[in-house]
C-alpha cells in the first residue's frame, strides 16, 4: 500500500505540474496588468483542483486499507490462523547507527532468518507466501525521481531560468546552420581547375552576372562584347573555352597580356560562378563586338564506352 501512496503522489504531481503548465501557456507571460487577475484565477482553481483530488485519492486509500485488514481478519478467524504481529524494525547489538541506517533505507529491513515474521495466512497445498514489501533503496529512488521531477518542473517551465523545448530547437538550428556554412565554405574552397563544373541555377548565375560587372566590365564590356580584351560573346577563345579553361584564365591571369590574376581577390566559389556567367554570354550578340581573336572552340565529346566487356 506504501508504493499506492507514492504512485499517486507521483501522478499527482504530474498531472498537477501539466495543468499548470498548459494554463501558463494559455494566459502567455507577457500578459498586460489587465489580465494577471484571470490568469492568477486560473492557477489558484488549478491548485484547489489538485488539493481537493489530493484528498479524495488519500480517503480512497484509506478506505481501502481498512477493508483490506478487515477481510484479512475475518479470513483469518474462519481458519483458525492467527495473523503475526506487524514486524517492528530495532537495531542489533553492537551496530553502528550508520549501519542501522544503511539496513533500514538501502537494504531489505526483514532478513531471510526473520522471514516467519512476514509470513500471510494464506495456505496452497502447503506454501505460504511472504507479505514482502518494496526494497527501501527502490522506493527511495522513486522519491528522488519524484522530487527531481518537481525541481526540473520548476526550473524550465515555472520559473522560466532554462530554455524551453522550442527555445532549444532554435539554438539547435541556428548552431546547425553555423555549422553548413563552415561545411559548404570548406567545400567551396576545394574547387579548382581540375573539378570545377558550370553552374546553372540562377542565384549563383546572378552572383556570377554581378561578379563580372563588378571586376570584368572594363576589359571585356558591359555585356562581353570586348574592349581592351577579347569578346566573350562569340566562339573564339585564345586561351581555351570551356568552364575548366576560363576558370584557369581568371584565376591565374594572363601577365603578357595585362590580365591579373584574380585568385587572392576572388575566392573559388566566386570564379566558378562568373566563369559560369561568362559562357551564358555565348552567342548574346551584343552590339559592337570585338572582332573575333584565338580559335574556334568546340568541348571535346564524352570517350564512347567499352564495347569489349566480357559478356
Amino acid at each position: 500500500m506504501k508504493f499506492a501512496k507514492y504512485l499517486f503522489i507521483f501522478l499527482l504531481l504530474g498531472w498537477g505540474a501539466t495543468l499548470w503548465g498548459q494554463t501558463a501557456d494559455a494566459a502567455g507571460a507577457a500578459a498586460p496588468a489587465a489580465d494577471q487577475f484571470p490568469r492568477l484565477m486560473t492557477y489558484v482553481l488549478a491548485i484547489a483542483g489538485a488539493a481537493l483530488f489530493i484528498v479524495a485519492m488519500f480517503y480512497v486509500i484509506k478506505v481501502n486499507q481498512f477493508l483490506y485488514k478487515r477481510v484479512l481478519d475475518l479470513e483469518a478467524g474462519k481458519s483458525g490462523v492467527t495473523l503475526p504481529a506487524e514486524p517492528v524494525a530495532t537495531a542489533a547489538a553492537g551496530e553502528s547507527f550508520l549501519t542501522m541506517l544503511r539496513k533500514k533505507y538501502w537494504e531489505n529491513p526483514v532478513p531471510i532468518d526473520r522471514e516467519e515474521e512476514i509470513l500471510s495466512h494464506h495456505d496452497f497445498d502447503g506454501i505460504r507466501e511472504l507479505d514482502n514489501q518494496l526494497p527501501p533503496w527502490w522506493v527511495n529512488l522513486f522519491i528522488l525521481t519524484v522530487i527531481w521531477a518537481g525541481i526540473y518542473m520548476y526550473y524550465y517551465h515555472w520559473g522560466g531560468n532554462g530554455p524551453s523545448s522550442k527555445e532549444e530547437y532554435e539554438m539547435e538550428m541556428e548552431q546547425a546552420k553555423k555549422q553548413q556554412a563552415i561545411a559548404l565554405a570548406g567545400q567551396a574552397s576545394a574547387i579548382d581547375e581540375s573539378n570545377v563544373t558550370a553552374l546553372t541555377d540562377a542565384a549563383a548565375l546572378g552572383e556570377g552576372e554581378l561578379i563580372f560587372k563588378n571586376v570584368c566590365v572594363a576589359c571585356h564590356g558591359a555585356k562581353g562584347e570586348g574592349t581592351v580584351g577579347p569578346n566573350m560573346t562569340d566562339e573564339y577563345w585564345i586561351h581555351g573555352g570551356g568552364i575548366k579553361n576560363i576558370f584557369k584564365t581568371i584565376k591565374y591571369g594572363v601577365p603578357d597580356k595585362g590580365m591579373i590574376s584574380w585568385q587572392s581577390q576572388l575566392t573559388p566559389s566566386d570564379i566558378q560562378k562568373v566563369s559560369s556567367y561568362i559562357l551564358t554570354l555565348q552567342g548574346t550578340n551584343p552590339p559592337n563586338p570585338k572582332a573575333p581573336q584565338g580559335e574556334i572552340w568546340k568541348e571535346a565529346a564524352a570517350a564512347p564506352a567499352d564495347t569489349t566487356a566480357t559478356k
